[in-house]
C-alpha cells in the first residue's frame, strides 16, 4: 500500500549537530500517532547487518559499535546508491511507519535524497539544515574520522543552498524550540491543506 503523507520534513546536518534530537522534538510536538521519524540509514543498516551478521539495534543507536563499522557501511551504501539512487528512500518510506501523516526524514545526506522527496512529494516537502559549531559538536562527542567525515555521506549536502529552513543548534533547547516554530507552523498548514 502506498501512503501519501500530508507533510515531509527532510533534515540534514553533519554528525553531532543534533539531527536525531530535532527529529524527536518534532515527533513529540506532533505526536507519535500523527508523525513518524523515518531514517534513510535504517534500511541501509538493517541490510548491512544481515549481510555481515551484526547487531542491528547497536548499528541504529549512537554507540561506539556503529562507529566501528561506519566506514565499511558507508562504502557498501554508496555501492547500493550507485546502482539505484532512490533505493534507500523507497525502503525507508515503505514500512509501517510510513502510514503516518507527517514524515520526518532525519538523515538526508545527498542531493539525490532531497530530489527524491521533492520529486514524489513536491508540495509537501520542507527541507531543514541543522548546523552546529565545531566546539559544540566536539562537546557532543564528535571526533573527525578520515574516510567518514570527508566522505559524501557527510559532505554531500554541504554545497546545497536551497533549504527552506536553517537552524544553528548550539544553544539551549528553548532557543532551538523558537527556531523551529516557523517550520512547525508550515507543517500545520500542510496538515490543514490535506484535510480540505
Amino acid at each position: 500500500m502506498v501512503t501519501i503523507p500530508s507533510a515531509v520534513v527532510v533534515i540534514s546536518g553533519k554528525r553531532k549537530t543534533g539531527k536525531d534530537y530535532v527529529a524527536n522534538l518534532l515527533r513529540e510536538r506532533f505526536s507519535t500517532e500523527l508523525c513518524a521519524v523515518l531514517r534513510l540509514s535504517g534500511p541501509l543498516k538493517s541490510q548491512y547487518a544481515k549481510e555481515n551478521g551484526l547487531d542491528i539495534a547497536k548499528l541504529l543507536d549512537s554507540s561506539q559499535y556503529k562507529e566501528t563499522y561506519r566506514k565499511d557501511m558507508i562504502q557498501w551504501g554508496e555501492e547500493k546508491r550507485n546502482e539505484n539512487p532512490e533505493y534507500f528512500c523507497k525502503l525507508a518510506t515503505s514500512g509501517e511507519e510510513s502510514e503516518r501523516d507527517i514524515w520526518i526524514i532525519s538523515d538526508s545526506r545527498r542531493t539525490t535524497d532531497i530530489e527524491y522527496f521533492l520529486k514524489y512529494y513536491p508540495q509537501k516537502t520542507l527541507t531543514l539544515r541543522i548546523e552546529a559549531s565545531q566546539d559544540v559538536r566536539e562537546e557532543r562527542g564528535f571526533v573527525f574520522k578520515p574516510g567518514v567525515d570527508d566522505a559524501e555521506s557527510e559532505c554531500g549536502l554541504d554545497s546545497y543552498t536551497d533549504w527552506d529552513y536553517m537552524i544553528i543548534n548550539n544553544e539551549s533547547s528553548d532557543k532551538l524550540g523558537q527556531e523551529l516554530q516557523p517550520l512547525i507552523q508550515d507543517v500545520n498548514k500542510l496538515l490543514q491543506l490535506s484535510k480540505n
